[in-house]
């Protein structure tokens, strides 16, 4: 149990009405109950004001026909999330380790403070930067590199010499570095164009789950700074994905294109 005052500092908000009351949790303004703390951010959900059963709202403006006690700050979604994290803390990460059932190359480099799971692959050459986490059944091909403080959730594959830069986050299903679709014809049949290049993707990016990203023809496929990637994305070889881009699910990206 805290006080709204308390959680109106925490989350940089100032409080109107009684910040003596107890807050117990957050919710969605739709599930909130007594003791809860919800959110107003989007003017859709407004109508919900005057039935939500949350004991306090989080608003960008006083609304004066709320019979609430309520805490103004100007990016109510932004507080919301710090109130969540104030009530239910970081998710939790596993410690150091490696996992007896992991097979991990001679001339693979690890930090020593990594933590690679159960059945993970982690194959010659390839090198995992301090405090990242690789979990269950991930595979590392060929000199793949991963930075510091990365996250790849389990059933991640990473092939051969791609890169995954510091605090990027990999949901599971996710293959990096697939072949990009080439094929020329000739005559009656269609051959296939080496795909020799790379995936870079870089810090702070999240990639969703089942998402594919392939490698370039030659050169590299990028995925700029601090993007974040939703579920079934499909991102073709040599796309130059920009920073802090956001693609939304099943979205498919040509080849060559530059977002």
């Amino acid at each position: 149990k805290v006080t709204l005052e308390a959680v109106a500092k925490a989350i940089d908000g100032t409080v109107v009405g009684d910040g003596s009351i107890e807050i117990t949790g957050v919710a969605g303004i739709r599930e909130a109950r007594e003791g809860d703390l919800t959110f107003l951010a989007n003017p859709r959900y407004e109508p919900y004001l005057e039935h939500t059963q949350a004991s306090a709202i989080i608003v960008a403006e006083n609304h004066k026909n709320v019979r609430k006690p309520l805490i103004q700050n100007p990016n109510p979604y932004l507080a919301f999330l710090k109130a969540m994290r104030l009530f239910a803390g970081d998710v939790e990460r596993p410690g150091p380790g490696i996992h007896p059932s992991a097979v991990i190359a001679e001339t693979a480099d690890l930090a020593c403070d990594v933590y690679i799971g159960p059945n993970a692959v982690v194959e010659a050459g390839a090198s995992v930067g301090a405090r990242s986490i690789v979990h269950a059944g991930c595979y590392l091909g060929a000199r793949v590199k991963i930075g510091e403080d990365a996250l790849l959730y389990p059933n991640v594959t990473v092939r051969e010499e791609c890169e995954i830069g510091n605090r990027a986050i990999i949901h599971s299903g996710t293959v990096i570095g697939s072949d990009g679709f080439g094929f020329v014809r000739d005559g009656e049949v269609y051959r296939k164009i080496p795909q020799v290049g790379i995936v870079v993707v870089e810090e702070d990016v999240e990639v969703g789950a089942n998402v594919t990203i392939d490698r370039a023809t030659t050169g590299t496929t990028r995925i700029g700074a601090g993007s974040k990637i939703d579920n079934l994305v499909q991102i073709a070889h040599n796309v130059q994905v920009g920073k802090n881009c956001i693609i939304v699910a099943q979205v498919g990206i040509s080849g060559s294109t530059v977002l």
